[in-house]
């Protein structure tokens, strides 16, 4: 009975936390895998500078619906996150600048842009509500993109894996056998845009990465191989999203920040007793004698 009350009760009595925690499963299933292949691929600092390029968007959908909607919000999100990482690409391929770089002087001047326009626009309240997020409010049609935006990504990493892996741990090869990496590039950062929207929904701009890269590190410390590692950061995002809102719900915190910093506990913990973690490394196993 105790551990109905404290673990189920919120969810069977109380609708927008069932809402929140099919959110927060959609996320940690469709985020996870992402991020664990933009950790691979050296481009953490680049999903974070993704995550804030799509604030002009959503502030352009606030001010088209009138409001805090989340569909209209998410569908601009997702255009300003396209259009700055083709732009990103396209100054990375006509000048001397490195796609990093590029990712970084368009997400300061996005993210900028976009609290300029919530501001003139909105209250206070609702600049708050773009920046961390309203995952206790999201709707039924905002749970639906979440949800199909997590397929839509389960899908194509399914029907893409081997030449995203190649492209991811040796392009050069992949060219070699006439792979198109260009084209599996920009389809791996659609991927990101889709999640760090469907991530937006919930926990805002400025943390929408976390459901990303945190349980991808996690995996990283506890897994070696790449479906290993799959499952190990979709497992911890789903875990993270379902304690974080049992602890917010039961001490009365807000409800992103306490998801992220679930997930980041997690992270600390693997980082001492994962296989990879510190522990091993200052007590490890002696080698067996032949």
């Amino acid at each position: 009975m105790i551990l109905h009350s404290l673990l189920i009760e919120p969810f069977a009595e109380y609708g927008f936390m069932r809402r929140a925690l099919v959110a927060s499963l959609a996320l940690g299933l469709g985020s996870g895998p992402v991020g664990v292949l933009l950790m691979l691929r050296r481009m953490s600092l680049v999903g974070d500078a993704m995550s804030h390029a799509v604030l002009p968007g959503a502030a352009v959908g606030y001010l088209a619906a009138g409001g805090l909607s989340l569909p209209a919000m998410g569908l601009g999100g997702m255009a300003a996150g396209f259009g700055v990482a083709l732009l990103s690409g396209l100054v990375s391929r006509t000048t001397e600048l490195r796609e990093d770089a590029s990712f970084a002087t368009f997400y300061l001047a996005s993210l900028a842009l976009g609290v300029l326009i919530v501001s003139l626009k909105g209250s206070n309240v609702d600049l708050l509500h773009v920046l961390f997020g309203t995952i206790l409010a999201i709707d039924d049609d905002a749970l639906y993109l979440v949800g199909a935006i997590a397929s839509l990504t389960l899908v194509t990493l399914a029907v893409v894996y081997r030449p995203l892996v190649a492209e991811c741990f040796d392009p050069g090869f992949l060219r070699a056998v006439g792979g198109r990496g260009p084209l599996y590039h920009f389809l791996f950062l659609f991927l990101v845009v889709v999640n760090l929207v469907a991530g937006f929904q919930a926990l805002g701009t400025l943390m929408a990465v976390g459901m990303m890269m945190l349980p991808a590190a996690v995996a990283q410390l506890w897994a070696r191989s790449l479906p290993a590692m799959f499952l190990v950061s979709a497992a911890t995002g789903a875990a993270s999203g379902f304690v974080g809102l049992i602890a917010s719900f039961r001490l009365g915190f807000a409800s992103g920040p306490t998801i992220i910093l679930t997930a980041a506990l997690i992270y600390g913990v693997s980082l001492l007793l994962g296989p990879a973690g510190a522990l091993r490394r200052l007590f490890p196993r002696p080698h067996l004698s032949a």
